[in-house]
């Protein structure tokens, strides 16, 4: 087993010289020539926060400095002028950036990095021959760098970093999506803007290496230090943007097709949704190519099927009247992408590969009411062209529509994608216990990564001999605490929430993937899985006000809404190493089932009390808790001091449901609880047009204090009635817009 070093064991060996002076931020005078990657270069030290610094190492030719060429991943490309820079063999010498102390040596070229809090946090060794660069592995977990690959944490892997559904081990651990955005745990993050390469974290010295040397240089790293997780996640939001808000119905269910039969399955199935009053939102259409019968012609047309489609204005308009969403498939067959929406295209030449030309594409379906796009495929686009393709989708449909969030989900994507409200799924999984166990971390590491809105095909893609009603139903309750819920994948009638009791899995579809399987017979008479999955739609709809208060703290605080525990419980390292689990928001603990015919489910409760959210039993935190399940069990635990609200059951987002928010204070600790809302479609929220009701919890006076949060304003209707719950007793109050107190 490799030894792990702490922080104190960094600068063993290191001479005392190392003390040095501090350098001013001008070129430093120097002795002979310094080299990395065989090119000569200038080192500079630029100061974004008080907790971030930027180092970059860039390449000198006929004396000029070179550049640093954009990928679209920061918000920004100038972060002010460096405080220091120096292009030859220097003294060793320190630099001073806010409350961060860089001590460079140049053999080797060492930057160690201190904080006065927490002394030495890391220490960056770049070769002078390759300029790859050494730190140290540490004995606390790595995690983010995006989605997929080896989980949970990432020491000990070899990362290639090769992006698209042949990254790594598709068929648990879905598509790769790699971000070079690398959390230490132990207080330090570091976001390497250039070059692409990859990661070995295979030793006590982890190292980054470009994929080629030619590539090396420029050589430009951003290095958070900070002991608060919030921090580090505030600092990624600094440098590659905030979310955006999504429109609220994208938050709602999400239900899938495959091959289609005809324009009458197509209304029945919508129909039947309404009928048995199981809430649903969308309802998506994959392409013909990627199945015989799908929305449209063929691979990436934008003509309709009229075999199914015959009348496409006229469904669509039936959707919308039964309150659907309408989300089509589109696929992009370049190899590069470039532009904005704006540039604007040709009508003498088409160019696929300018932006421009290819969102005009979309536009007459848009135009029929389309309402959202699902754009697959990519895995060849590099970075920039990923980037450049999210948000086309997110500029796009403000052309036609500008006052209206839209909404793509993607297969691809880079660091940055947030900035365009980008939702990602983890791509064509296979259905079996071991992805459904893997993408539990999988979703702690992506939304570490600043992706916030994030899913999976609920069931797995590709079905197998496991593919059971059982595993269907975990992997329900697991996508209905994510914030993409939505079925899909091949046996397609097995993923509407009936399908499981009408003996029709849908058209048969597994010949071109090994392993696939159709689920036995006998699994398709079961009678309590539609039931089950009622559950759990109708509290996906239930808790929309407190999901959607996390995703607008998501949007101003960088925290994503998917939590590993390691965001609120840094100091302890059982809880930093749990990957089975995860915080949904700030108070919700969420264990997924994760095996076959599990009866009971291990969970570690952080330090403080909790409660069973089914039970409302209080429970001890800081320790591991064994809870009995049964199948239509999802163990789910609320933190003491919490305020959760709750809506009505809704059968679609923007359904009007007489009944009054309730309320429930889980009492043990102080609490607060920011509940946001605006119109859930517009960019009004931007110009004031949003409600937050701030709520404050004091446990020992047993008092809940109310107020409009500042520059928000009451939304209609302006009087709002709330149940007030704290163990056995409900108290009723109307909340105006004044300062109000309630006591319990």
């Amino acid at each position: 087993m490799n030894k792990q070093y702490g922080r104190r064991e960094i600068l063993k060996g290191m001479t005392a010289a190392c003390a040095a002076y501090m350098l001013p931020a001008q070129e430093g005078a120097a002795t002979e020539s310094f080299q990395v990657a065989g090119r000569n270069v200038e080192v500079q030290i630029t100061t974004v926060s008080e907790h971030t610094f930027r180092l970059s190492i860039l390449p000198i030719k006929d004396g000029s400095v070179g550049t640093i060429p954009s990928d679209g991943s920061l918000v920004r490309q100038s972060w002010g002028e460096p405080i220091s820079k120096w292009r030859g063999t220097q003294h060793p010498q320190t630099v001073k950036s806010r409350d961060v102390t860089i001590r460079i040596s140049d053999q080797p070229l060492t930057f160690t990095i201190e904080s006065a809090s927490a002394g030495t946090v890391q220490q960056l060794t770049v070769d002078r021959e390759t300029g790859a660069v050494a730190f140290a592995t540490g004995n606390a977990p790595l995690l983010a760098l995006g989605e997929g690959g080896p989980q949970f944490d990432r020491r000990g892997s070899f990362e290639a970093m090769r992006s698209g559904q042949g990254g790594y081990k598709l068929a648990t651990h879905g598509g790769r999506l790699p971000i070079p955005w690398l959390i230490g745990t132990s207080g330090w993050a570091m976001f390497i803007h250039q070059p692409y390469g990859t990661f070995d974290f295979t030793g006590d010295s982890s190292k980054f290496e470009a994929k080629e040397l030619d590539h090396a240089l420029p050589l430009d790293i951003f290095f958070v230090t900070a002991r608060e997780p919030a921090t580090i996640m505030s600092e990624y939001a600094r440098l590659t943007g905030h979310a955006e808000m999504p429109p609220l119905w994208s938050l709602g269910y999400q239900q899938s097709h495959r091959t289609l039969a005809s324009r009458e399955e197509i209304l029945d199935e919508a129909k039947t949704f309404r009928d048995k009053k199981l809430p649903c939102d969308a309802l998506i259409y994959l392409g013909t190519g990627f199945c015989p019968s799908g929305w449209n012609t063929e691979n990436g047309s934008f003509e309709w099927n009229s075999r199914v489609f015959p009348d496409p204005k006229t469904i669509l308009s039936e959707f919308h009247r039964e309150n659907f969403h309408a989300v089509l498939h589109a696929v992009i067959l370049t190899r590069t992408l470039h532009g904005t929406v704006h540039d604007g295209c040709s009508l003498a030449r088409f160019d696929e590969t300018a932006a421009s030309c290819y969102w005009d594409a979309h536009r007459k379906d848009f135009a029929m009411g389309v309402d959202g796009w699902w754009p697959d495929e990519g895995d060849p686009l590099d970075a920039a062209s990923r980037l450049t393709r999210n948000r086309m989708y997110w500029e796009g449909p403000q052309i036609d529509r500008p006052n209206e969030r839209p909404y793509a989900l993607h297969r691809n994507g880079y660091a940055g994608m947030q900035r365009y409200a980008s939702f990602l799924w983890s791509g064509d999984v296979y259905s079996t216990w071991e992805t459904l166990k893997t993408h539990i971390p999988n979703a702690i590491n992506t939304a570490l990564s600043g992706i916030p809105y994030w899913g999976t095909d609920i069931g797995g893609f590709v079905p197998t001999k496991e593919f059971t009603a059982e595993l269907y139903l975990r992997w329900f309750q697991f996508g209905a605490f994510c914030t993409l819920f939505r079925c899909h994948g091949r046996t397609w009638k097995l993923r509407l929430p009936w399908g499981w009791d009408t003996g029709d899995p849908g058209p048969i579809e597994i010949s071109n993937y090994g392993g696939a399987a159709i689920p036995d017979a006998s699994q398709l008479h079961n009678p309590q899985v539609e039931p089950i999955c009622r559950k759990y739609l109708e509290l996906r709809y239930r808790m929309m006000p407190y999901l959607y208060s996390a995703v607008h703290e998501c949007s101003i605080t960088g925290m994503p809404i998917m939590r590993g525990l390691w965001l609120h419980y840094p100091d302890d390292p059982v809880a930093v190493a749990r990957d089975d689990e995860y915080l949904w928001g700030r108070d919700i603990l969420v264990a997924p089932v994760y095996e076959k015919g599990a009866a009971s489910r291990l969970v570690y409760l952080p330090r403080g009390d909790w409660y069973d959210f089914w039970t409302n039993k209080r429970l001890e935190g800081g320790r591991e808790i064994s809870r009995e399940i049964a199948l239509e069990t999802l163990p789910l635990f609320v933190r003491a001091g919490a305020i959760v609200p709750l809506g009505p059951v809704k059968q679609y987002i923007g359904e009007k449901v007489d009944g009054p928010l309730s309320v429930t204070i889980y009492p043990g600790a102080d609490g607060s609880f920011l509940l946001y809302e605006d119109d859930g479609k517009s960019f009004n929220y931007r110009r004031g047009e949003w409600m937050g009701i701030q709520m404050e919890w004091n446990d020992s006076k047993r008092v809940l204090s109310m107020y409009l949060a500042p520059k928000s304003r009451m939304l209609p209707p302006l009087r709002r009635h709330m149940e007030i719950k704290a163990g056995q007793t409900t108290w009723e109050i109307v909340f105006e817009g004044h300062p109000m107190e309630v006591s319990i």
